[in-house]
């Protein structure tokens, strides 16, 4: 039996491999361009004799058009079209995030998927506003895979400070995570990094997480807070996505500033407070509002100092019981098992098959 995991991006992976780690498989991409990026950032990653060249997982250059000869179980995280013969090859979409932005591309590509693991009531609501046509008996109830981790404890905050190369002085200081969206979304990376170091730095440690497609500014960001003294500002690489994972960040963080990323959903796992930056974008999902972050989150704007803001949200953890209500509202089971009902579709879904 066969498993694959497909994605445009390297850091959609990110999705996958919680389950890869539980059951193993192989990796396929679209392009040479991502095939490389693949093998620079998951160098090293796999010790075991099943490595392939650099240490990483076996992956190999597919288009997706061309898939009828492969059989198992392939399981996306991109809103693609798999020209799959069914009877031989399984398709599972996994998506790579449940915000309120909508489905990139054409939405009705979701239907053609034989499955599609669901993360939660709010993943049902998406679904819905969407206005794809998907049967029950085709949606799977498991969660959200990338928060097994973080609920068992696998690493410590300290660990992983040291990794981001946070001074052991600085530990104990509270950490901001900012981790805007790109221009879909109007991201505000652009437009509050550099008040963001400036204001935050001055009592706290700051994590800036840019999206993917906005990842390519972080050299001239590094450059420019070197030469403007600043300190304790700190970068990650969503495309690291073994030694930079999301919830690496939550871990070590104490609030979150996002704009309409769905980091802002995902967040919800710490049960810290979220702070939104104003952005003016609107073709979101229309959402109840007890699935809708807006409706208890902090805001931010021009008007308001950044360090008032962050600060009047630390002060009151109290307030973040709200944020674990939304979290059961908006995601199933958050028992640290998710990835193994997930293995254990795949693995019944694959039976039978060589």
């Amino acid at each position: 039996m066969k498993i694959y995991y497909f994605a445009n991006q390297v850091y959609q992976l990110s999705y996958a491999w919680p389950l890869y780690t539980e059951i193993g498989g192989s990796f396929l991409v679209r392009k040479y361009k991502t095939l490389l990026k693949f093998k620079r950032y998951l160098r090293g990653s796999i010790k075991s004799e099943g490595a392939a060249f650099l240490g990483t997982p076996v992956v190999e250059r597919r288009k997706l058009r061309h898939v009828s000869d492969l059989s198992g179980v392939i399981l996306s995280q991109s809103n693609s079209r798999i020209h799959n013969d069914p009877a031989r090859l399984k398709t599972v979409f996994i998506g790579h995030g449940t915000g309120d932005k909508k489905y990139g591309g054409n939405a009705r590509r979701l239907e053609s998927y034989q499955y599609l693991f669901v993360s939660g009531p709010k993943h049902m609501e998406k679904l819905r506003d969407t206005g794809v046509n998907i049967p029950d008996n085709r949606l799977v109830k498991v969660g959200n895979l990338r928060f097994d981790n973080y609920v068992n404890g696998k690493t410590t905050r300290n660990a992983l400070m040291d990794r981001m190369g946070i001074p052991e002085k600085d530990h104990a200081r509270k950490t901001v995570l900012y981790a805007p969206t790109w221009k879909w979304g109007n991201g505000t990376l652009n437009k509050y990094t550099k008040l963001f170091c400036r204001e935050i730095t001055k009592e706290h440690n700051l994590i800036i997480r840019p999206h993917h497609f906005d990842s390519h500014h972080v050299p001239k960001l590094k450059l420019w807070a070197k030469l403007a003294g600043i300190k304790r500002v700190y970068f990650s690489n969503s495309n690291r996505i073994t030694r930079s994972d999301t919830m690496h960040d939550f871990l070590v963080s104490d609030v979150l500033i996002s704009d309409t990323s769905s980091v802002l959903y995902e967040y919800l796992i710490t049960g810290n407070p979220i702070i939104v930056a104003n952005t003016d974008f609107s073709d979101l999902h229309n959402m109840p509002d007890e699935m809708n972050v807006m409706t208890i989150a902090d805001f931010f704007d021009d008007s308001k100092s950044i360090l008032d803001v962050v600060n009047r949200n630390l002060s009151n953890p109290e307030n973040n019981s709200r944020f674990t209500e939304m979290l059961h509202n908006c995601f199933y089971f958050n028992d640290g098992k998710s990835v193994k009902r997930a293995a254990e579709f795949v693995k019944q879904l694959s039976r039978g098959f060589p």
